[in-house]
């Protein structure tokens, strides 16, 4: 019988940890106008995010591909892998793991995410089609170890209508500290979300 409980107790907790776990990745917005929302597919430009949203008091939403990538789908030396196949196709969009209802609360968007092929992969232009962003302003940042921002601006403008204003994006280093990222929101006159 001590056995059996041991047992369920040790089952109990483990499936604690699991919703706790489960709980942690889950969006919870705040009442910020700011948003960043960040695709990071092997972990670089997460942090990056992370130093954004800390500086904008924003909410920060992870962007996440229904199928999550594999090393084997990110080995840009396979002509045949996932994201190659993606990025060769300009009408690809990978499916999103989830999508945020409360869009219409924010005034300002920051994307984040890795350039591929000399644009941000795919995955954003689901994003940005999947949601509303009319009205909003609009800014890019990515990370790469050497390829330029290059043609993601007007590649994701065009996705959006006029009322969008898209600010000039910027490419990062993973190294990049949070005071760098900081100045440069300034530079961008990106203010920080303040309470009422």
């Amino acid at each position: 019988m001590k056995k059996w409980i041991a047992v369920l107790a040790a089952l109990m907790l483990c499936l604690s940890v699991a919703c706790a776990e489960e709980g942690e990745a889950a969006f919870t917005p705040t009442d910020s106008n700011v948003l960043v929302a960040c695709f990071s597919a092997t972990g670089n430009t997460w942090p990056l995010a992370e130093y954004a949203a800390d500086y904008l008091n924003a909410d920060l939403f992870r962007i996440e591909p229904e199928e999550p990538y594999t090393d084997a789908d990110l080995n840009y030396n396979n002509n045949s892998s996932r994201a190659n196949r993606e990025m060769e196709d300009d009408t690809c969009r990978p499916a999103l793991a989830a999508t945020l209802e409360n869009m219409p609360q924010y005034d300002t968007v920051i994307l984040a995410f890795p350039i591929w092929w000399g644009q941000a992969p795919r995955i954003i232009e689901t994003f940005v089609e999947a949601h509303d962003l009319s009205g909003k302003t609009v800014l890019c940042f990515c990370t790469s170890g050497g390829s330029g921002y290059g043609r993601t601006g007007s590649i994701l403008s065009a996705l959006t209508d006029d009322t969008v204003t898209w600010l000039e994006g910027r490419r990062f280093s993973a190294g990049t500290s949070a005071e760098q990222m900081q100045q440069w929101l300034q530079e961008m006159d990106i203010a920080p979300y303040a309470a009422e």
